[in-house]
């Protein structure tokens, strides 16, 4: 009689390891591959001049950024420092890898400037390579809100247009979901491409019903924040038959918890915590 393997969700590498590594930068996201996860999650946004650049913020954060001369970015300005209006070798000119994240005292800094998404690709295909691994899958959000419309980055059509393209002309659509919080891109996502799987982003306490029926369509994957995981919203999840991912689990404890509902997989900073459970 076959063994049925113990369940372990995927484990996806929030932002790289923003635990261990300065988040969206290329040490992060080749850390966490070493590490072995098997998903690199991401954030993007878009330039001045149409790049696809790896960003949280479509700012520069004072949390973690500094200037081309060096100074810190000052948080009652760093809304100025807007992506948007930037190009991308201004970009590029920024140091976001040195300074010492305050909630991340384990994080290792190093140099580092905010990628390109094509560029993020090419160097985990060349590790992935090197390590004999297949390439790795990729959960890409994009970082869009209704105000931010036309002033931190272009309309939900015109960013879609963008992503999808980088994703396509690096050959890496077939192993991307896409993620928002924004349902006006996953609905233009759904019309443009309808085999992309795609995930819709939840941090409200909104009910699982009132969300479905806002975006119009079950999407393949549900985000939540993991602190709204109830064993009512489990059991809902289940009966749809739809898969759950939620995020940003970083203590072991709550990763047990959230292990429990058997999740797809588990967004975290600390991807290196969640693999050590999958040797217990």
């Amino acid at each position: 009689m076959a063994l049925t393997a113990p369940f372990f969700p995927e484990v996806h590498g929030h932002r790289g390891c923003r635990g261990l590594r300065p988040e969206n930068t290329l040490p992060a996201f080749l850390h966490a591959l070493r590490l072995g996860v098997d998903v690199i999650e991401l954030d993007v946004v878009i330039s001045a001049d149409g790049r696809v650049v790896v960003s949280h913020e479509p700012w520069m954060s004072a949390s973690i950024c500094r200037t081309p001369t060096g100074h810190d970015v000052d948080p009652a300005r760093q809304l100025q420092y807007n992506l948007y209006q930037m190009s991308y070798a201004a970009i590029q000119r920024y140091d976001c890898g040195l300074k010492q994240h305050p909630l991340y005292p384990e994080q290792i800094g190093e140099p580092a400037y905010k990628p390109l998404l094509s560029e993020v690709i090419v160097a985990l295909d060349k590790l992935a390579f090197t390590l004999g691994r297949a390439p790795v899958p990729l959960s890409v959000e994009i970082k869009s809100w209704l105000t931010g419309d036309n002033l931190f980055h272009p309309s939900p059509a015109r960013f879609l247009e963008l992503v999808l393209a980088e994703l396509g002309a690096v050959g890496a659509l077939t192993r991307t979901t896409l993620l928002c919080f924004d349902k006006r891109v996953l609905q233009l996502a759904r019309q443009e491409l309808p085999a992309l799987p795609l995930c819709l982003l939840v941090e409200d306490e909104r009910s699982l019903a009132d969300h479905l029926t806002e975006l119009g369509f079950q999407p393949q994957v549900y985000g939540p924040d993991f602190r709204l995981l109830t064993p009512h919203l489990v059991q809902e999840l289940q009966q749809l038959n739809l898969a759950f991912t939620p995020w940003t689990v970083n203590e072991p404890a709550d990763m047990r918890r959230v292990m429990a509902f058997h999740p797809k997989g588990i967004t975290t900073d600390f991807p290196d915590r969640l693999l050590a459970l999958r040797s217990i």
